[in-house]
């Protein structure tokens, strides 16, 4: 295990609060669009979390009104034209361990998204266990707009899973915004809050789930990861083994003694 309170990432702003991560990046100027550099300090960054003991919540947050513009024209796009083959493949790898360790990094993640949210920037807020919006907020897988499939970074596998088949084939095939409303209402959203309160009903959110008991959510991260390829009675046997460790816990021990006392638990992650 280690502590990540003290983490400067070069390529993106960082802070820790009670025990809640917060990322940001950080070129409001042209609406926080990705870098190589950017892509591999992130993906850094989420393999990084998996050890980390005073992190219990992920906050992806929007900066300077807009969440990411997905890869930068100049420094991404312009690039890859002149690459040959195995390069090209090493990054879309990169590009799609980055949705692998935000996935298995044992945190829940919260995206807060305001402004544009578009490419890899939808991506990440796919990728994320809860998304939060503000009602300005467009969100456009837009590789076919640039002369790609919409089969990127595993949209085609977890975007059906979110919002349907049929929604998702319309925005993968036209690279169309969607606005806040349809997300909220087609599921990708779980809740629009005005921008101006928008970060803060992410902290609280994270702030309501750092609360609970943290070992537990992990599991439940796992499982919810997992179980995409189980059948039925392969999912039910792995709930029963994770649920009888959780049972393990003094977590569990201790909200079985809150309720006999009908206090409210206190959970300590262990």
């Amino acid at each position: 295990m280690t502590t990540m309170a003290g983490f400067s990432p070069k390529h993106f702003l960082w802070e820790v609060k009670q025990r809640i991560a917060v990322i940001r990046l950080n070129r409001p100027q042209r609406k926080n669009p990705l870098t190589f550099q950017s892509y591999a300090e992130l993906r850094d960054t989420f393999r990084a979390l998996t050890y980390a003991e005073d992190v219990d919540v992920v906050v992806f947050a929007s900066n300077g009104g807009n969440f990411c513009s997905g890869g930068d024209v100049h420094e991404i796009i312009g690039p890859l034209v002149g690459m040959e083959m195995k390069d090209l493949l090493a990054f879309t790898r990169m590009t799609g361990d980055l949705v692998k360790a935000m996935i298995h990094c044992g945190k829940p993640v919260i995206s807060a998204v305001d402004g544009i949210c578009v490419g890899a920037g939808a991506i990440i807020a796919m990728a994320s266990d809860l998304r939060l919006a503000a009602p300005a907020a467009k969100t456009a897988f837009l590789f076919t707009r640039v002369g790609l499939a919409g089969c990127d970074m595993g949209a085609c596998a977890m975007l059906p899973r979110i919002i349907g088949q049929g929604r998702a084939a319309e925005l993968l095939y036209t690279g169309r915004s969607m606005s806040a409303d349809e997300g909220a209402a087609w599921g990708f959203y779980n809740a629009l809050h005005p921008a101006e309160a928008l970060e803060a009903a992410a902290m609280a959110l994270a702030a309501r789930i750092a609360a609970g008991p943290t070992f537990a959510h992990g599991i439940t991260k796992t499982q919810l990861a997992q179980e995409w390829n189980m059948g039925l009675d392969q999912a039910i046997e792995a709930e029963a083994q994770a649920q009888a460790i959780c049972m393990q816990t003094r977590d569990f021990e201790r909200a079985y003694r809150a309720f006999v006392a009908k206090e409210q638990p206190v959970f300590g992650g262990d």
